[in-house]
């Protein structure tokens, strides 16, 4: 016998990956970047109504701004949306999904929009990082140090729900995403486009603080892999370096969005140092006259 379906309860809104259905966007730093960026359907704001209005007035007018209609709530309701675990600081934020592009797509629009002044374009591509907190995070920092992308897999990856825009503090409203079948292929495409592939792996790599600084300001796919397991094998055989961060305390690993900061951070001051120009390094031997 069929157990019966539990019934839901009436006029509570609920977050889905489905991309087809409205998600709800809580915290002040996630729905203020949504707000700002403008990159995805924006539905309505709910407020607290409170009489202590700081941040929210300024998500308010953010919201007038954009035409996105505002409604005053109880406390209740806001909770109710949030469910149990999350603090929505007093805002929620109905909005569609976040438009995903092609990796053509992204590396047509990375050559015009390019990166940080001084560099040349930074894309970040996960294998197999599936949590959204780290996939959040990941965006965050590289959102932050100037890259002008993040590919994700369609499989073993997250979608793009309100996780991961929490996650982020909002930074994955502004970071351009490309979702691809095969990255393998996705790299080649890469190397195709002058790419430098520079792969995070433990064993048969050099220290990141050790790359030439020929390299530093030309255009860099860095991959990141899931903690555990690493990098697949067929993944690391597209890279032209394999680089590790030194450990030089008793833990052997940091989690996979800190050695994202140290790495992308590192190869940002370096091109500083190398005072290179957008889009201007060196591409690699074998790559030039594609």
């Amino acid at each position: 016998m069929k157990k019966p379906h539990p019934k839901s309860r009436p006029g509570r809104p609920r977050a889905t990956a489905d991309a087809s259905s409205p998600d709800w966007l809580t915290g002040f730093h996630a729905v203020q970047e949504a707000l700002r960026a403008g990159r995805r359907r924006l539905d309505r704001l709910l407020v607290r109504d409170a009489r202590d209005r700081g941040d929210e007035v300024r998500l308010v007018e953010l919201a007038r701004s954009a035409g996105v209609p505002v409604e005053w709530v109880e406390d209740r309701v806001l909770e109710r949306i949030a469910g149990p675990d999350l603090r929505t600081q007093g805002v929620a934020l109905q909005v569609g999904p976040i438009p995903e592009l092609s990796l053509e797509a992204l590396i047509e629009r990375s050559a015009v929009a390019s990166a940080e002044p001084g560099t040349g374009r930074r894309l970040v591509l996960l294998d197999g990082v599936e949590d959204p907190q780290n996939v959040g995070a990941i965006a965050r920092v590289a959102e932050s140090a100037g890259c002008v992308g993040l590919v994700l897999t369609d499989r073993r990856a997250p979608p793009l729900t309100a996780a991961v825009s929490r996650a982020s503090a909002g930074a994955i409203e502004w970071l351009p995403v490309a979702r691809v079948t095969n990255l393998v292929r996705a790299l080649e495409s890469l190397k195709a486009a002058r790419f430098w592939v520079l792969a995070a792996a433990l064993e048969e790599s050099q220290s990141v603080f050790a790359l030439p600084d020929r390299i530093l300001t030309g255009d860099l796919a860095v991959v990141l892999g899931a903690e555990g397991r690493g990098i697949r094998p067929s993944v690391l055989e597209q890279a032209d370096h394999r680089v590790r961060i030194p450990m030089r305390g008793r833990v052997e690993s940091l989690n996979v969005s800190t050695a994202g900061a140290v790495i992308l951070y590192e190869l940002l001051r370096r091109a500083e140092l190398a005072g290179g120009t957008v889009g201007g390094g060196e591409a690699p031997p074998d790559r030039r006259d594609r």
